[in-house]
């Protein structure tokens, strides 16, 4: 994993296909949720967002590529700058600060709540697009252990640094279930601390037991 700093600032065009493409996944989700991959097109697609065919495909390869959505390396890489920067302060600090960042990113991602579910339903309908998210957040996974195992100065193959990130994702799961079920996105915050104040309970050593005399 290589990190660049990448400090300018998203052209007035780039700022356009940025939006482009998020109104792009933004219909795809809703419409796979709702009807399957199977149950639209993309010319039914493009009428409903107000672009061509082509420009369709200027962005995605496949209906698939769109529900699944753009990359955003960018946010991803200003995240890991910051994460390092903070520096080695103990593993119960790396929970600490990926669960900070999470937290910062679900803020920034412009996600609501119905795009979150339709996210989710949409997932759960396609096993193809199970496959594929599953996929993408092993890859999440495993870059977040490289990043972990850099700053705490230890191997990828560290049970520390693997523990530490598999507990956030759990975490991170757990928040999500509860804000698509019970809340809103503005919730996330206190679904999070919520898990994560359960995770510690759980994980505390247990109170020394005296021995019955």
């Amino acid at each position: 994993m290589h990190y660049v700093t990448n400090s300018a600032t998203p052209s007035t065009r780039e700022q356009r296909r940025e939006k482009t493409a998020a109104r792009l996944t933004t219909a795809s989700r809703r419409l796979t949720a709702e009807r399957g991959l199977s149950g639209f097109t993309v010319e039914e697609l493009c009428s409903e967002v107000g672009v061509s065919r082509r420009t369709f495909f200027n962005y995605f390869p496949s209906k698939e590529e769109a529900v699944l959505g753009v990359d955003e390396a960018d946010e991803g890489q200003r995240l890991a700058e910051r994460f390092l920067a903070l520096g080695s302060r103990g593993w119960p600090a790396v929970i600490d600060d990926l669960v900070d960042l999470a937290r910062e990113h679900v803020r920034t991602d412009d996600l609501g709540l119905a795009e979150r579910a339709d996210l989710h339903a949409a997932i759960m309908r396609e096993p193809r697009l199970l496959a594929r998210f599953l996929g993408q957040t092993q890859d999440r996974e495993r870059g977040l252990i490289e990043l972990v195992a850099l700053r705490e100065g230890v191997g990828t193959d560290d049970p520390r640094a693997r523990t530490a990130v598999h507990i956030v994702f759990v975490l991170l799961r757990d928040a999500s279930d509860r804000i698509l079920a019970h809340g809103a996105v503005e919730e996330f915050d206190r679904a999070l601390t919520a898990s994560l104040d359960a995770a510690r309970a759980v994980l505390a050593p247990s109170p020394s037991r005296k021995d019955t005399p």
